[in-house]
C-alpha cells in the first residue's frame, strides 16, 4: 500500500527542511512525497528543489499561476500515485510513526476511509508548546455530524478511490477546503481516530490559518456545514428548518446549538463508546 505525502506551498520554502526531515526518516519506506508550489513570490522553488535535489521519492511541480489552495490541493491529489494520501503543510512536520499508524488501519479496517491524529501546538522552532484537547474520535454514520465543534484536524490520511467517488476538493475555496473535503470523505465510511501525538503545527506569523481572518474562516465553515447539509438532503437539525439558500454563518451555526447541551454530549459519548466496542 503506497502512501502520498501531499504538500501545497506558497512562500514557505525558508521551513520547509524540517518538513522535509521528517518525511525522510518515516518508519514506514513506501511512500512519494508530491509537492506543488502555488506560483510563490519568494524563492521557495530554488530552496525546496535544493532540498530534495535529485530524489525520485519527491515530485516536484509548478502552478503556471497562483491559484489558490483549493485548486492546489486538488491538482495534488490528482498527481498522487497512492492508495492513501495524507496532506503535510511545508512549515509542518509528522513524526516518524505517523504514516505507518495510519497505513496500519487502513490495511487493518477496510470500512475506515480516513484517519487522524492529534498534533501539537508548536513555536516557530518547532517546538511543541501544547496538544490541544479538542481531538477525540467522533461519531459514526451520523448524518448531523459536521465537525462542528472541528475534532479533526491533523495528521489527515484518506483512501483515494473513495475520494474520487466524492464531488472532490472544492476548488473555489480558499479556506475551510480542508473541512470540506473531511465532510465529504465522512459521507463514504468511518473514520477513525489514531490516539498519537503524530502532527507538528508551526505557529509563526506567515501561516495562512493564523492570520487575522477567523471571521472569514467561520464564514467559510458554515458554507462548508450547509452544502454538507444539502448534499445529504436534510431539511431540519433537532426540529429546526434548514434555509434554501445560504444567508449567513449565524443562522448555519444557530442550527448546531442545540449540540452545547449536557444531554447531547452526554449522549454522543455513549454512542461513540458503543461504536468502539462493536466496531
Amino acid at each position: 500500500m503506497k502512501f502520498s505525502i501531499l504538500i501545497a506551498n506558497y512562500n514557505n520554502g525558508k521551513f520547509f527542511k524540517e518538513c522535509y526531515n521528517s518525511i525522510l526518516v518515516q518508519e514506514y519506506k513506501n511512500w512519494e512525497a508530491v509537492i506543488l508550489d502555488d506560483a510563490s513570490t519568494d524563492n521557495s522553488v530554488d530552496v525546496i528543489k535544493n532540498i530534495i535535489g535529485n530524489d525520485e521519492r519527491f515530485r516536484f511541480f509548478e502552478n503556471d499561476k497562483n491559484s489558490g489552495v483549493g485548486v492546489t490541493k486538488s491538482k495534488l491529489i490528482e498527481l498522487a500515485n497512492g492508495d492513501i494520501c495524507g496532506f503535510v503543510d511545508p512549515d509542518d512536520a509528522i513524526t516518524s510513526n505517523a504514516v505507518f499508524s495510519s497505513i496500519k488501519v487502513f490495511e487493518k479496517k477496510k470500512d475506515v476511509v480516513l484517519t487522524y491524529t492529534k498534533f501539537a501546538k508548536c513555536d516557530e522552532n518547532l517546538k511543541p508548546i501544547e496538544v490541544p484537547k479538542i481531538v477525540h474520535q467522533v461519531i459514526n454514520n451520523n448524518p448531523y455530524f459536521f465537525n462542528c465543534p472541528v475534532n479533526i484536524v491533523h495528521f489527515v490520511c484518506f483512501r483515494k478511490s473513495i475520494y474520487n467517488q466524492t464531488e472532490k476538493m472544492n476548488t473555489v475555496m480558499k479556506i475551510a477546503e480542508d473541512q470540506d473535503l473531511y465532510l465529504k470523505m465522512y459521507e463514504k465510511g468511518k473514520v477513525e481516530f489514531i490516539d498519537e501525538t503524530n502532527y507538528l503545527y508551526r505557529l509563526h506569523s506567515g501561516g495562512i490559518s493564523q492570520n487575522d481572518n477567523k471571521p472569514t474562516s467561520r464564514e467559510y465553515f458554515a458554507k462548508v456545514i450547509f452544502n454538507a447539509m444539502k448534499r445529504r438532503k436534510l431539511k431540519t437539525i433537532h426540529g429546526k428548518p434548514i434555509p434554501e439558500e445560504y444567508t449567513n454563518s449565524k443562522d448555519i451555526y444557530g442550527l448546531l446549538e442545540y449540540q452545547n447541551s449536557f444531554s447531547f454530549r452526554a449522549k454522543k459519548k455513549l454512542i461513540i463508546f458503543a461504536q468502539q466496542i462493536f466496531s
